[in-house]
């Protein structure tokens, strides 16, 4: 029988293991669809202040964001408590961009819910590492 503080336990890692499982996917998939354009026109979705900025076009904008993101989903599968955070970064830099755009305020509420959640993936990687150093001398 377990007590409540196992139970506790194996539900934050199950939450643990199913956030870091979606952005180490998701980020990838995203990120390497920026070079096919199989799921949509990433362009349509890049404000054009944004684009002004960029060197080259809005496409070579989407690789150098695929680069970003396929190296954001790596970074996520083996330091989560770093990956998260940069995953959260990227996706209020996304917000910022959709919302200065102007016609994608959907997307950009879907974005800040996986802002949130990349921020709970974010402080459960860092509880669960200083939870597995906590017998740990300080140096």
């Amino acid at each position: 029988m377990s007590t409540a503080n196992e139970s506790a336990t194996t539900l934050e890692t199950r939450a643990f293991q199913l956030l870091r499982t979606v952005y180490v996917i998701a980020p990838i998939a995203f990120g390497l669809d920026k070079f096919a354009n199989y799921l949509t026109d990433w362009t349509v979705y890049l404000a054009p202040w944004i684009n002004d900025i960029v060197p080259g076009n809005a496409q070579d904008a989407m690789y150098v964001v695929g680069v970003v993101e396929i190296a954001a989903g790596f970074l996520v599968a083996v330091a989560p408590r770093f990956g998260a955070f940069v995953v959260a970064a990227w996706l209020l830099g996304i917000i910022v961009d959709l919302l200065t755009l102007g016609d994608f305020y959907d997307v950009a509420l879907r974005d800040f819910g996986l802002f949130v959640a990349a921020l709970a993936l974010g402080l459960l990687a860092t509880a669960r590492h200083y939870a597995e150093h906590a017998h740990e001398p300080v140096v």
